[in-house]
């Protein structure tokens, strides 16, 4: 019987600037396919920035028809609105996977760290640096497509153990 590649879409939410990465693991293999950010307007309002996100996030889906999805967790700061919006944002970014019968995992972003750079507090500049050598195929343009392509890293590490999880429920 013949393995088959397995293409991971990775989420980092944001109101602003929404990262995609899209990467596939065979066995122990990781390849760069894609990356790029969606980005709305913040001059328009908060239900037209959410439609700009999923309209964005559903036109990746479609063109590199993921098997899974991982999306970042929210993490809470002092600012709550901030937090509610990106809150909204990552439901955006949660549905239109699961509306492709995606499944959709969600992983810290200290893991997410850890992950790639082997610290839960890496720094931006490090976890693009790993980028190129875990990827060296890839050259995101963002942060927020670098950040995306951690998030499928991370998935493609974890996701035995987010399988495991499931069939045990």
């Amino acid at each position: 019987m013949q393995r088959r590649a397995i293409r991971i879409l990775g989420i980092d939410p944001g109101l602003r600037r929404t990262g995609w990465g899209v990467i596939e693991i065979d066995g122990n293999r990781l390849t760069f396919i894609g990356c790029g950010s969606v980005t709305s307007d913040d001059k328009m309002d908060l239900a037209r920035r959410l439609l700009a996100i999923h309209d964005g996030l559903a036109s990746v889906v479609a063109e590199f028809v993921p098997d899974e999805a991982a999306v970042e967790a929210t993490f809470v700061n002092k600012d709550a609105v901030a937090t509610l919006k990106l809150g909204q944002a990552r439901g955006i970014a949660m549905l239109v996977p699961a509306k492709a019968s995606v499944p959709v995992s969600e992983y810290a972003p200290n893991l997410v760290k850890k992950t790639i750079v082997g610290a839960g507090h890496g720094e931006k500049a490090q976890i693009r640096m790993m980028i190129g050598v875990l990827l060296p195929k890839a050259d995101p343009a963002t942060h927020d497509a670098a950040d995306a392509l951690a998030i499928a890293i991370c998935h493609a590490h974890h996701r035995t153990s987010v399988l495991l999880r499931v069939a045990a429920q």
